[in-house]
C-alpha cells in the first residue's frame, strides 16, 4: 500500500499515541483507504491488529457551491467532526480543537471528536436538535464525544478571504473554513489564542454589512471524522495469544419467548471459542458462521434468586467471551420485560379437582417449574443444533 506515515508521536504516561504527516502517492488513484494497527506489549508479544473504518481520500476543499445532491462531502446533523486553525496556512502552525481538564483548549498534538448537531431554540433557551444537513446560518451545538462537554449553541458562518459571509446558507462541505458566532454576543466569534479557546470580536466593513473580517484565530477547518473503539479485558488469566480477530455485534433478534427464547447474535468476526454472557452469566452458545451465533436466553432467576416470574424491568449487559478467559465488551445489552401475571402452579385438590396456586405457592412448585423449565429449554437448543 503506497501510503507512508512520516511521523508517529506516543506519550505512554497518557497511554495515547499519535499519527501524522500521512503521505499518498499522486499515482495512487484509489478515493478510499483505511490505516492499520499493530500493537504489541514491551516483551514484543502481539497484542493484536487493529483497522480503522474506511477513510475518504480528499485531495482539496470543493470550491462549488455545495447542494443536497452531493451528499457525500456535505456534513450531517449529529455526525463527528473535527475542527483544526492554520496560522497563515503553515502546517506547522496547526492547531486542533480538543478537550482537557474539563475545558476546550487548542491543542497541537491531539484532537477531539465532536458530534455536531443543527437544530432550534426553544422559548426557555433550550437547544431542540433537527435531523438534515448542517447549513451555513443555521445554529450548532458541538458536544465532545468522550466528555460530553459541549459548547454553547453557536451560528456556523462560511468564511472566505478571513471574512464571515454573513448571508450564505449554502450546505457545510469537508474542509470548508467556517467560524462560530456566539448567539448572544453579535459578530463574536470562537477563536483560540495559543492554546486557550476564547471570544474574538470582529468588525463589518462599511460598505459590506454581510461581511465580518475575522482574524487567523477565529477560523477553522472542518472535517468529518469516525472514531472506533476496541474493549477488551483478560480478566484474572494471562493470554499468550492475540485478541485479533476483533468481534462485533451488530444486531440481535429474539425468537421465541417466556421460558423458551432464543438469542440470535448477529456482527463480524465470530469463532466456534466464543460464548455469549448475560450480565455475569454465560449462556449455552452455538456458532452458526462468522457471522452469527445461536444461544440460549437465561432465566430471570439466574439474575434474582427466588423470582418466579418477571416482577420489574431487568436490563443486563451482553459481553463475548473467549474459552481462554479473554472478555470483550459490546455496547449491547438485553432487557427481561415484566408478565403480566405470576405463573400458575398446579396444585391437587381434596375432590380430585385442580387449582391454580397464585405466588403463595411451596418451593416444590419452584424446584418443579424450574426443572421442566431447564430441560424443556435444552431439548429445543439441541434440536436447533441438531438441524
Amino acid at each position: 500500500f503506497p501510503c507512508l506515515i512520516k511521523q508517529m508521536f506516543v506519550c505512554l504516561q497518557q497511554m495515547f499515541a499519535a499519527a501524522k504527516s500521512l503521505f499518498i502517492s499522486d499515482q495512487d488513484k484509489r478515493k478510499h483507504f483505511r490505516l492499520l494497527l499493530r500493537l504489541f506489549l514491551g516483551s514484543r508479544q502481539e497484542v493484536g491488529s487493529f483497522h480503522s473504518k474506511m477513510i475518504k481520500v480528499i485531495s482539496k476543499p470543493s470550491q462549488k457551491r455545495q447542494s443536497m445532491k452531493n451528499a457525500d462531502l456535505c456534513i450531517s446533523s449529529s455526525s463527528r467532526v473535527a475542527l483544526f486553525n492554520r496560522l497563515r496556512s503553515q502546517t506547522v502552525s496547526t492547531r486542533y480543537l480538543s478537550v482537557n481538564g474539563g475545558t476546550f483548549i487548542a491543542s497541537a498534538r491531539q484532537w477531539t471528536a465532536l458530534t455536531i448537531t443543527t437544530g432550534v431554540l426553544d422559548d426557555h433557551g433550550g437547544f431542540a436538535p433537527s435531523e438534515g444537513f448542517i447549513c451555513y446560518g443555521g445554529v450548532v451545538q458541538l458536544v465532545c464525544t468522550e466528555s460530553a462537554l459541549s459548547l454553547p449553541p453557536m451560528v456556523i458562518r462560511k468564511v472566505n478571504k478571513q471574512q464571515a459571509l454573513m448571508d450564505v446558507d449554502e450546505p457545510v462541505s469537508q474542509l470548508h473554513k467556517c467560524a462560530f458566532e456566539f448567539r448572544d454576543r453579535p459578530q463574536s466569534f470562537l477563536c483560540l489564542s495559543n492554546d486557550a479557546i476564547i471570544q474574538h470580536q470582529g468588525s463589518s466593513p462599511l460598505r459590506d454589512p454581510n461581511r465580518v473580517v475575522l482574524n487567523d484565530g477565529s477560523c477553522w477547518t472542518i472535517i468529518g471524522v469516525e472514531t472506533v473503539e476496541f474493549t477488551f479485558n483478560q480478566g484474572l488469566t494471562f493470554i499468550q495469544s492475540p485478541v485479533c480477530p476483533f468481534p462485533f455485534i451488530t444486531g440481535l433478534q429474539l425468537n421465541g419467548g417466556g421460558h423458551v427464547a432464543m438469542l440470535e447474535v448477529f456482527g463480524e468476526n465470530f469463532t466456534p471459542h466464543l460464548k455469549v454472557w448475560f450480565g455475569n452469566n454465560e449462556a449455552e452458545t452455538m456458532f452458526k458462521s462468522s457471522e452469527a451465533l445461536l444461544c440460549v436466553v437465561p432465566d430471570v432467576s439466574v439474575f434474582n434468586l427466588g423470582w418466579r416470574y418477571h416482577r420489574r424491568v431487568l436490563t443486563v449487559p451482553l459481553s463475548l467471551v473467549r474459552l481462554d478467559g479473554l472478555v470483550y465488551r459490546t455496547t449491547f445489552s438485553f432487557t427481561f420485560t415484566p408478565e403480566l401475571q405470576p405463573l400458575p402452579a398446579l396444585q391437587a385438590g381434596g375432590g380430585g379437582g385442580r387449582r391454580s396456586g397464585g405466588t403463595d405457592g411451596g418451593p416444590e412448585d419452584d424446584f418443579l417449574l424450574e426443572t421442566i423449565h431447564q430441560e424443556f429449554t435444552r431439548a429445543n437448543f439441541h434440536l436447533f443444533m441438531q438441524s
